[in-house]
């Protein structure tokens, strides 16, 4: 207990900090005179003085000393409760008595023996308890201190009596004039016969005082003095109350005369004795109305049946005791206790039966309150048992537990209907005002299909599609959730079944009341038929359930939202509006309030494929139908297996667990063909995701090849989910099966043709000219981004690239490919084949072939300009006129048109090496093969050749072949070797001869040559770390197109 606690009870005088009880000291210590028993005042009285009232007063007077206490009579005394150590030791001697574990808290006496400021206080004790560790010193140093506080305290009290004194003398004489007044009634008192002068002092007032009556009643009093005196306060006088006693006496005896008859009727009084006999005998019957209807004002249910009891059973006394009497004449007393308890029986029987009705509306009234909900009070379900349990107790004629399944029954039904029907015309609405909007634009469908690389947390797919679109998924995902979920309808009927084989087994009615008498324990079994039907009405619940959920993916948008019609009925999920103006017109959504004068106008018919599906909102992407599809097949497979738990529906003929395995295969179904019907469409749309910035990882790319592989795993991932259903809880009940053949080859269809339109637009991308006026790439209507918008919003630097140039386009697009080639695609397939447990050999392939196909068609759009034109320069150069040396004459240059062509690969290397590096091995080899295959053709036009021509031939070959000796390939140097055999069959044995001669001297000019021309062609020197082409130009020249 803390020191502050300590100060409350001692300032309350309590003992404890929670009384449960008023302390019987309280009304004693403050009870006045007036209030005390009769039995005080019967004991003898002691004689008072005249005065008392004043010393009572006197006495009752609060003590101004803080911390005083009380004594047993209530009166205050100077004894504090605790006060410090008169040798100053310490603050409180109470605390250091408690520490030496003294009882001083409860014990006063004890206490006061050791407080300074008590007459009992005991010297001796408190030095040996207080004090019994303390040293010579620290008693000498006590006694010093005690010392001063006591010169103190008497300075003070002189200097009190001093500054007063005055005052004193002033008060006595005062009080001495009231008292004179008061006595002679202003006349001075007789002197006595010897007088004697004596001091002034307090003592001699008092014997004054008190011998003055008696030297009065001795002395003789004139009679004229007798009539002052009448009123004195004296003892003669009976102290001023003689005068008006005579008329007192007289009014008394009047008022006696009058009233005596009127209150002193004995027949009346043993009457009146009779009535509070017969009352007080039952007095709790008279109060069982009372009673009652408090109970039913505060809700006390349980103080109400024994009230109802109570008075039952006195009903059946009386009734009993008239049964006996027959015709022998009751006595009054039982002639009341019969009459009283049919009038107490009879306002009890209409309180209970208005309490019953009352009742019963409640227990039919709580179906609109959903059972799965816990308030203040608890669970309804312990609700609506407390309501049976009631009207068993009291005794009806009908079984409530047979009433509350019923009505619970019917409101499961009403609520599966209105709900069902009601959110699935809100979606229709809303599926028609997006089918009715303007279709997407192609920077929106880029913006969402890109939307997955900006995703930073899972499960928050806020912009894989539009804000209309996400908020009709959000729509139909709420629907699904108030039919499936275990918060939902179907937990609420899956508990009304786990209530109705409680009942039917027993287990809720152990705790049911029997009513009176056992009266009520017939209602506590069902019927058999009863049970049956509470069977059946159970699955066609499950079956209400499993037909609106598969009609909502089955059938097609429905045409008739006349439900829509305002005022609408409250659902079953409409909150109430008891007490309040708001009605389910108010609260709900102003979109779907139905005004005659503008319906929603029906969807127009595009032929698109979403129109046949009410599930799929209009325009959604693939994205996010796999994200919502897959959310919804979760509840329908977990809300399938839920409801195959249900004994009726697991345990009957199989029907019904055949029509929820249906469920489950419809719906996943449909949902695969909504998906794959969008998964091709965005395929066809997948070009807009090219926006020509360069990859942060791989600046050889464009982002298209990530944002490609990464869309194209979320629709399998999705797709995955959708098919097998796997986040779903089945438990035991097997009702959601692999899914079929036809579905798994319907994606993987879908999988191929989605990769080859994809590729498709890819190309599409790259091979599209912008310098058509009439061309919709330039204007951005089909979401490609804009080579002018590109080039004026940001300069050509790390992440931009100048799309306007179609090679640059070209050569981007076959980088990306090659990215897909060896990366992205095999990812997706190994994905795929993981996925859904196959293995896609020849799709493979034929992905493969599309790519392979794909690839050498652009790199031949490439790479054909510029082949023509070294073919053209080197086809011009030979067959000049000029191109042949003069006789005799040794060539010491290169021809022109061989600087002509190596100046315009040049050219070709910069732009490849600049935009995609990665290409550019591959595409000068390309290029070397063809100038190599065009100088053997053109040679091959010339018949003969002599010395001079081949030694220029032979220099013009060989310039080219050292300069770009880096991109040599085995078919270029296989056509090289054809050249020299060419030029060989057009020349004779002498000039054979004389060439070989002639070679240290070519190879003399022929270094020359190049290291004139090294700063020319300084970017086809070999590299430290020479970029080999993956794929030959060969290889890639292969395929025929």
């Amino acid at each position: 207990m803390t020191d502050y606690e300590r100060t409350v009870l001692d300032h309350y005088q309590l003992q404890t900090a929670y009384p449960v009880e008023w302390p019987a000291e309280k009304d004693l210590s403050d009870a006045s005179e007036e209030d005390e028993p009769r039995s005080k005042k019967s004991t003898v009285r002691r004689s008072k003085s005249r005065y008392s009232a004043l010393e009572r007063a006197t006495s009752d007077r609060k003590s101004l000393v803080p911390g005083s206490q009380k004594t047993g009579d209530g009166v205050e005394n100077l004894v504090q409760r605790d006060e410090p150590d008169p040798l100053g030791t310490t603050e409180s001697v109470v605390r250091i008595l408690r520490q030496l574990g003294l009882p001083v808290q409860d014990d006063t006496r004890l206490r006061n023996r050791f407080l300074l400021s008590s007459t009992t206080f005991s010297p001796a004790l408190f030095l040996s308890q207080v004090h019994s560790t303390a040293s010579t010193q620290s008693l000498l140093e006590g006694l010093d201190t005690l010392s001063r506080s006591i010169d103190q305290k008497s300075a003070s009290l002189k200097v009190l009596v001093e500054s007063n004194f005055e005052r004193f003398v002033r008060a006595k004489s005062t009080i001495d004039n009231v008292y004179m007044e008061m006595k002679y009634r202003g006349e001075p008192p007789p002197l006595p016969s010897t007088p004697r002068a004596r001091p002034h002092s307090r003592h001699a007032s008092r014997s004054s005082f008190r011998n003055s009556g008696n030297q009065t009643s001795m002395a003789f009093v004139s009679p004229e003095k007798d009539a002052k005196k009448k009123n004195a306060l004296l003892k003669e006088s009976e102290y001023g109350v003689l005068g008006i006693k005579t008329p007192l006496l007289d009014v008394s005896a009047k008022a006696e005369e009058v009233w005596g008859p009127a209150l002193g009727g004995r027949e009346k009084e043993e009457s009146l004795k009779n009535m509070a006999v017969t009352f007080e005998r039952f007095k709790d019957l008279y109060e069982v109305n009372g009673a009652i209807t408090e109970c039913i004002k505060r809700k006390d249910y349980e103080t109400l049946v024994e009230e109802y009891t109570k008075a039952k059973r006195f009903a059946d006394d009386a009734k009993r005791l008239a049964e006996n009497l027959g015709s022998t004449p009751p006595t009054d007393s039982q002639l009341h206790q019969i009459l009283l308890a049919a009038r107490v029986w009879h306002d009890v029987e209409e309180q209970i039966s208005d309490f019953k009705r009352e009742i019963w509306k409640k227990l039919i009234a709580m179906q609109g309150t959903s059972t799965r909900n816990e308030g203040v009070l608890g669970p309804s379900q312990d609700q609506h048992m407390e309501l049976i349990g009631i009207l068993l107790e009291l005794g009806v004629t009908d079984n409530p537990i047979w009433v509350w399944l019923l009505s619970r029954y019917d409101h499961l039904k009403n609520k599966i209907t209105t709900t069902s029907e009601r959110s699935r015309v809100e979606i229709e609405v809303l599926r028609r005002r997006l089918a009715n909007a303007e279709k997407p634009t192609s920077q929106m469908i880029a913006s969402h299909l890109r939307s997955l690389a900006r995703q930073t947390a899972e499960d928050k797919p806020t912009s894989i599609d539009s804000v209309d679109i996400i908020e009709l998924w959000e729509k139909m995902h709420t629907f699904l959730s108030n039919m499936l979920s275990p918060q939902g309808i179907l937990g609420e009927v899956v508990e009304f079944w786990q209530t109705v084989q409680s009942f039917i087994d027993g287990t809720a009615q152990r705790t049911l009341p029997v009513g009176l008498s056992g009266e009520s324990r017939q209602h506590h079994r069902l019927s058999t038929e009863g049970t049956v039907d509470l069977q059946n009405g159970t699955v066609e619940l499950i079956d209400m359930i499993r037909e609106s959920v598969f009609g909502f993916f089955a059938d097609p948008p429905i045409e008739d939202i006349s439900s829509l019609f305002s005022p609408l009925p409250p659902t079953p999920m409409s909150p109430k509006s008891a007490g309040t103006s708001l009605t389910p017109t108010a609260i709900r959504d102003p979109r779907f309030n139905f005004d005659a004068n503008n319906p929603p106008p029906p969807s127009p018919k595009r032929g698109e494929a979403w129109e046949k599906f009410a599930f799929w909102p209009p325009w959604s992407n693939s994205l996010s139908g796999v994200h919502y599809l897959a959310k919804l097949l979760v509840l329908v497979g977990t809300g399938a297996s839920e409801m195959a738990t249900v004994s009726p529906v697991g345990n009957g003929d199989g029907s019904a667990l055949e029509r929820l395995k249906s469920l489950v295969g419809g719906a996943r179904e449909r949902c695969a063909t909504a998906i794959c019907a969008a998964w091709n469409r965005d395929a066809e749309n997948i070009k807009v995701l090219e926006d020509w910035r360069r990859s942060p990882e791989r600046r050889n790319l464009t982002r298209m090849p990530a944002n490609f592989g990464t869309f194209e795993s979320a629709v399998l991932s999705g797709m995955q989910k959708i098919l097998y259903i796997s986040e779903a809880k089945v438990g035991s009940a097997q009702v959601v099966l692999p899914p079929q053949a036809k579905l798994l080859q319907m994606v993987r269809s879908q999988f191929v043709t989605t990769l080859y339109k994809a590729l498709s637009g890819m190309v599409e991308n790259a091979e599209r000219s912008v310098q058509k006026a009439e061309d919709d790439w330039t204007t951005e209507s089909e979401g490609l981004a804009s080579p002018v918008a590109t080039m004026i919003a940001t300069s050509i630097g790390a992440g931009t690239v100048n799309a306007g140039d179609r090679n640059v386009r070209m050569l981007l697009t076959l980088s990306n490919l090659q990215a897909l080639r060896i990366d992205v695609v095999p990812n997706l397939t190994t994905q795929f084949e993981n996925a859904f447990s196959v293995k896609l050999t020849d799709e493979s392939k034929t992905i493969r072939d599309v790519l392979g196909q794909i690839d050498a068609r652009l790199f031949q759009s490439y790479t054909r300009p510029a082949s023509e034109n070294i073919k053209g320069i080197i086809r011009r150069g030979i067959m000049d006129p000029d191109w042949p040396p003069k006789p005799n004459e040794k060539p010491t240059e290169v021809r022109p048109y061989v600087y002509e062509a190596l100046l315009s690969l040049v050219l070709v290397h910069t732009q490849v090496s600049t935009t995609a590096s990665s290409l550019t091995a591959q595409v000068l080899s390309y290029l070397l093969e063809q100038a190599s295959k065009e100088l053997l053709e053109s040679f091959k036009q010339r018949q003969r050749y002599t010395l001079s021509a081949l030694m220029q031939a032979t220099l013009d070959v060989e310039f080219v072949a050292q300069t770009l000796s880096q991109y040599t390939t085995e078919r270029a140097s296989e056509m090289q070797s054809q050249i020299y055999q060419e030029l060989d069959k057009g020349t004779d044995n002498e000039a054979r001869a004389k060439l070989q001669s002639e070679l240290p001297e070519m190879r003399a000019v022929l270094k020359r040559l190049r290291d004139g021309s090294r700063s020319e062609f300084a970017c086809f020197k070999k590299a430290r770390r020479s970029e080999r082409p993956s794929q030959t130009p060969s290889q890639i020249s292969q395929p025929q197109i």
